[in-house]
Protein backbone atom coordinates (compact mmCIF):
# COMPACT_ATOMS: atom_id res chain seq x y z
CA UNK A 1 0.00 0.00 0.00
CA UNK A 2 1.59 3.29 -1.12
CA UNK A 3 0.90 6.47 1.38
CA UNK A 4 1.33 9.78 0.24
CA UNK A 5 3.27 12.12 1.90
CA UNK A 6 4.10 16.08 1.75
CA UNK A 7 7.50 17.04 1.86
CA UNK A 8 7.63 20.51 4.03
CA UNK A 9 10.60 22.79 3.82
CA UNK A 10 11.30 23.63 7.30
CA UNK A 11 14.20 25.70 8.13
CA UNK A 12 17.40 23.79 9.45
CA UNK A 13 17.10 22.74 12.75
CA UNK A 14 18.70 24.61 15.31
CA UNK A 15 20.01 23.81 18.77
CA UNK A 16 16.96 24.01 20.36
CA UNK A 17 14.91 21.56 18.09
CA UNK A 18 17.70 18.79 18.79
CA UNK A 19 17.73 16.16 21.41
CA UNK A 20 16.25 13.30 22.75
CA UNK A 21 13.17 14.64 24.05
CA UNK A 22 12.17 16.44 20.67
CA UNK A 23 13.26 13.58 18.62
CA UNK A 24 10.55 11.90 20.88
CA UNK A 25 7.97 14.31 20.58
CA UNK A 26 8.45 13.97 16.48
CA UNK A 27 8.09 10.26 16.59
CA UNK A 28 4.95 10.40 18.71
CA UNK A 29 3.64 13.41 16.30
CA UNK A 30 4.61 11.27 13.79
CA UNK A 31 2.78 8.45 15.02
CA UNK A 32 -0.15 9.81 16.10
CA UNK A 33 -0.89 11.27 12.55
CA UNK A 34 -0.89 7.91 10.72
CA UNK A 35 -2.12 5.87 13.37
CA UNK A 36 -5.43 8.06 13.37
CA UNK A 37 -5.21 9.07 9.79
CA UNK A 38 -9.38 9.46 9.27
CA UNK A 39 -8.76 7.75 5.48
CA UNK A 40 -9.03 4.23 5.76
CA UNK A 41 -8.77 3.06 1.89
CA UNK A 42 -9.39 -0.39 2.69
CA UNK A 43 -12.93 0.44 3.62
CA UNK A 44 -13.54 1.36 0.24
CA UNK A 45 -11.96 -1.10 -1.70
CA UNK A 46 -14.68 -2.78 -3.96
CA UNK A 47 -14.20 -6.72 -2.87
CA UNK A 48 -16.49 -7.71 -5.83
CA UNK A 49 -19.58 -7.39 -7.68
CA UNK A 50 -22.31 -6.35 -5.38
CA UNK A 51 -26.55 -7.59 -5.26
CA UNK A 52 -27.11 -5.24 -8.18
CA UNK A 53 -24.39 -6.65 -10.69
CA UNK A 54 -25.58 -10.33 -9.60
CA UNK A 55 -29.27 -9.49 -10.14
CA UNK A 56 -28.71 -8.51 -13.67
CA UNK A 57 -26.08 -10.96 -14.99
CA UNK A 58 -26.41 -14.36 -12.63
CA UNK A 59 -28.61 -16.60 -14.97
CA UNK A 60 -32.08 -17.49 -13.51
CA UNK A 61 -32.33 -20.94 -12.09
CA UNK A 62 -34.70 -23.59 -13.64
CA UNK A 63 -36.70 -22.96 -10.66
CA UNK A 64 -37.62 -19.72 -10.84
CA UNK A 65 -38.14 -19.86 -14.51
CA UNK A 66 -40.89 -22.18 -14.53
CA UNK A 67 -42.32 -19.95 -11.70
CA UNK A 68 -42.42 -16.52 -14.14
CA UNK A 69 -43.63 -18.87 -16.78
CA UNK A 70 -46.79 -19.51 -14.76
CA UNK A 71 -47.28 -15.88 -13.38
CA UNK A 72 -46.46 -14.93 -17.44
CA UNK A 73 -49.17 -17.85 -18.67
CA UNK A 74 -51.52 -16.71 -15.37
CA UNK A 75 -51.81 -13.05 -16.22
CA UNK A 76 -52.17 -13.72 -19.97
CA UNK A 77 -55.49 -15.75 -18.87
CA UNK A 78 -55.88 -12.62 -16.54
CA UNK A 79 -56.13 -10.35 -19.85
CA UNK A 80 -57.44 -12.59 -22.42
CA UNK A 81 -61.32 -11.62 -22.49
CA UNK A 82 -63.38 -14.53 -21.60
CA UNK A 83 -66.49 -15.18 -23.39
Amino acid sequence: MATITSASFRHPATRSETGPFNEFRAFWRAFIAKAFNPYRPELHYMRGPGPAWRAKHVAVSPAVQSMLAEIRTAKAQKSSPSA
